[in-house]
């Protein structure tokens, strides 16, 4: 089992920049698919970014591609998600996920273990 707390929402001006990061308890943190999620005011959860074991493999939701980068660090049992160029449409709870492996690919969804959330507000 890992435990997952997130850090580093805020309130930000559109355009700004923000890092969300997440420390997973465990020792076996390397094994583990990571991911975020966000939801936004009466909608529901929305995948945003996961990262393979090694972190050489990423994936993200279009509405983030280009500016937004999922990181781990594995020495650290962490995860990173730089947010640049934020939008209003970017406001959300923001939830690191945990997903045991294996999976070919790097998941999307099916994740585990759930952090309890960090808010990202963007003002216009």
């Amino acid at each position: 089992q890992v435990q997952l707390v997130e850090s580093g929402g805020g309130l930000v001006q559109a355009g700004d920049s923000l890092r969300l990061s997440c420390v997973a308890s465990g020792r076996t943190f390397s094994s583990y698919f990571m991911g975020w999620f966000r939801q936004a005011p009466g909608k529901e959860r929305e995948f945003v970014a996961a990262i393979s074991l090694s972190g050489i493999k990423t994936r993200y939701t279009d509405s983030v591609k280009g500016r937004v980068t999922i990181s781990r660090d594995n020495a650290k049992n962490t995860i990173y998600l730089q947010m640049n160029n934020l939008k209003p449409e970017d406001t959300a709870v923001y939830y690191c996920a945990a997903k045991p492996a294996p999976s070919i690919v790097v998941p999307i969804t099916g994740y585990d273990y759930w952090g309890q959330g960090t808010q990202v507000t963007v003002s216009s």
